[in-house]
């Protein structure tokens, strides 16, 4: 399909306008099974799409918990529920809600918390994965609204701790423009993928979306400890990982983020300088405060045992990943491998542009990774039509990208040089 390449459609006009409180005004938190029942039967008698948007706590909080869902739909109005108050008993709202379209900026940051309160969409429709399709190089939600719509929403309370009760009304207001505007926004990105020849290309990475299921657990979180990369020790290894687990157990307990129960750069000292006793411990700087030295002793029970484990246990320099090496060595390791994704590349890069998208939503780097890495046995269209079907690329993706792929599959690297002949 040819795609028009150019830059998508915008009003021009005067300045935005700031949007500082919602057209009907701030509604009122429902946080009682009675408030709840009269949210549901106005959203279930309302039409349209609905839209939705929630607030957690991360930053703050251990889980990832909605704290604030925010709701609007056509007719009723928008509604703040609070899922903390209800007991996470939402039953009238999911009855409500069942078989809609939601619109969400982000969707994949929402769902999974929706989910939890067995809130689930019938349908969708992704306002910021809709602005990355139709070529928009800025797509928050706040950006879109201001070129698309014409207004300036007032920004400044996404990363605050939604968990703390009562909410503030300067909060409240903030959640409740964050839905209403969303399903104006997605009328006309609608209408923009629908003239660039694209809306069908955005169905079918929002049901992608949709039905996605939980990312698996990472294997061996430990790892992504700030600072981490410093450290070649095995057994300092080992010291990082014991303190990690020991905060990570306290955080879930609690329900704390592990941040603010140790920081890394905390964690990663005590690891380094491995003190012997609790005065040592607490010789440390962050180690000194109140919290720290009632802490002292889960902390030296994480060194000792990381300072116990034999030879055998203690954990690889590096760890095991299930995926190709980083890029940068391919060359080294597979020279064939490094040409292949080079051509790959370049050959991505030149149909992304055509079709005014990111590289990135025409085929996952990831997928394109492996691929490249390890090739099908059979490099025919159908075989690697399959490898992309199987690594999850959809149906447009790999109409646009076969014929490059395949291609690109085939590429080897340049044979080096004939050695100089002796000189007599």
């Amino acid at each position: 399909m040819d795609v028009p390449a150019d830059e998508p459609t915008a009003p021009t006009g005067p300045d935005p306008v700031p949007l500082t409180e919602p057209a009907d005004g701030v509604p009122p938190v429902v946080a009682d099974p009675a408030a709840l029942r009269r949210a549901a039967d106005a959203l279930a008698g309302a039409k349209g799409p609905v839209a939705v948007d929630t607030e957690r706590a991360s930053g703050y909080r251990y889980s990832q918990r909605a704290y604030l869902v925010q709701l609007r739909r056509e007719g009723a109005g928008t509604w703040l529920v609070d899922p903390i108050a209800l007991g996470g008993r939402l039953d009238p709202l999911v009855q409500a809600l069942d078989g809609t379209e939601w619109v969400l900026h982000a969707a994949s940051q929402d769902l999974p918390c929706l989910a939890e309160l067995g809130l689930r969409p019938g349908a969708l429709f992704d306002t910021e994965l809709a602005g990355r399709l139709a070529g928009f190089e800025r797509v928050a939600l706040g950006t879109l609204v201001e070129r698309l719509l014409g207004f300036r929403l007032e920004k400044g309370h996404g990363a605050a701790d939604w968990s703390r009760r009562p909410l503030p009304a300067d909060w409240l207001t903030y959640a409740a423009l964050d839905v209403e505007l969303l399903v104006q926004l997605r009328d006309v990105l609608e209408t923009e993928l629908e003239r660039q020849g694209k809306l069908a290309w955005a169905l079918e990475e929002f049901e992608a979306v949709r039905t996605a299921p939980l990312p698996r657990p990472r294997t061996d979180p430990w790892r992504r400890t700030s600072g981490i990369h410093r450290v070649r020790n095995q057994r300092q290894l080992a010291l990082v990982r014991s303190l990690w687990e020991a905060r990570d157990t306290v955080a879930r307990e609690r329900d704390i983020a592990p941040g603010r129960v140790l920081p890394d750069s905390a964690l990663m000292e005590a690891a380094a300088r491995n003190p012997a006793s609790e005065a040592e411990l607490l010789a440390l700087p962050v180690f000194r405060g109140r919290a720290q030295r009632r802490m002292s002793g889960v902390w030296m029970n994480a060194l000792r045992k990381g300072a116990a484990l034999t030879k055998s246990e203690l954990p690889e320099p590096a760890g095991q990943h299930d995926g190709p090496p980083p890029p940068n060595r391919w060359a080294d390791k597979d020279p064939d491998a490094a040409a292949r994704l080079a051509a790959a590349r370049t050959a991505l890069t030149t149909i992304a542009e055509a079709n005014t998208l990111p590289v990135e939503n025409l085929l996952l780097p990831d997928l394109v990774r492996r691929t490249c890495w390890q090739p099908p046995d059979d490099l025919s269209p159908e075989s690697v039509a399959t490898v992309l079907r199987d690594g999850g690329a959809r149906s447009w993706q790999i109409e646009l990208t076969l014929e490059a792929m395949a291609k690109a599959l085939t590429a080897a690297a340049p044979a080096p040089p004939p050695a100089p002949s002796p000189t007599t």
